[in-house]
């Protein structure tokens, strides 16, 4: 006879769950998100608004401020647009091929991840360097890429290249073989088996690839003060102005600096998850 469960008033009883409960999952949920993200931006936002808007805007249209606006976020735009397509045909050999060092290849993809960044940008630094492995090549042709701000691109895609294949792979793993056979039997060529049945189906992964890479692109400091020469008005990134502010013990404009920042990044972000979430309902993929 099959167990039954014993019910009261017609409701069932509540079972006791081996895993902590909706309300002290909640409660931790909470506090550890208002602990470590909600109270520091808070924080942030009441030094800044402290100032006024005349203060605030004083501040925040210094040139320098605005230079150091622009080499970050451009930047990290032209270094997340790169790893969207070369992290999607990596992701794509990763997922769709089998060859001697595969494995290998797919454990170098997450270096970025474990190395420090420092490290990382000591190493693009003397490879790209006019007398480096690579820069020496360029150098004779006027081309300068370390001290530039083609090298902060080349240390922006180093680290940002793992968060596109490891959004993209797993959803790439889903789609059938089937489907693109079918395609092609229904006389579909390659391009638009491609771009009318891939495509639509990884957009969704593509953008949040892309959100994840120009977020770390954005904020990134380590990897990138070595290789950018740090040039007023030419290679000054944001993240290195605010701590240079922080040495002058100007705590006022530094806290500009990253309110901008976080209001920037903020809204990016916010529009790159409404065409997200457009995606995903053009497709068929919201629930």
């Amino acid at each position: 006879m099959a167990a039954t469960t014993p019910k009261r008033d017609g409701w069932r009883l509540k079972q006791p769950s081996v895993i902590p409960g909706f309300g002290l999952t909640l409660g931790f949920t909470l506090a550890y998100f208002s602990l470590i993200i909600m109270i520091p931006l808070i924080a942030l936002g009441l030094r800044s608004a402290g100032l006024g808007f005349d203060g605030f805007w004083k501040a925040a249209s210094d040139p320098r401020v605005i230079a150091a606006l622009k080499v970050s976020f451009v930047t990290a735009l032209i270094a997340a647009a790169i790893n969207v397509v070369f992290g999607t045909l990596i992701a794509w050999v990763l997922v769709r091929y089998r060859f001697p060092g595969r494995r290998i290849f797919d454990a170098v993809v997450d270096l970025p991840f474990a190395l420090p960044t420092a490290v990382a940008g000591i190493a693009l630094t003397a490879i790209y360097a006019p007398n480096g492995i690579v820069g020496q090549i360029f150098a004779p042709l006027g081309i300068r890429i370390a001290y530039t701000p083609i090298g902060i691109v080349i240390a922006m895609i180093f680290i940002g290249v793992p968060f596109v294949v490891r959004t993209i792979q797993p959803i790439l793993e889903e789609v059938s073989r089937e489907v693109e056979e079918a395609s092609a039997t229904l006389g579909a060529s390659r391009f638009q088996t491609v771009t009318r049945v891939l495509l639509p189906s990884l957009t969704p992964a593509i953008l949040t690839g892309f959100a994840l890479a120009f977020a770390r692109g954005v904020g990134e400091y380590g990897s990138v003060i070595f290789i950018a020469g740090n040039i007023p008005f030419k290679s000054e990134i944001a993240p290195l102005l605010i701590y240079i502010r922080l040495q002058e013990y100007n705590y006022v404009g530094a806290t500009v600096i990253a309110a901008v920042m976080l209001l920037i990044s903020f809204a990016m972000l916010f529009v790159i998850n409404l065409i997200q979430a457009w995606s995903r309902k053009r497709f068929g993929y919201d629930n």
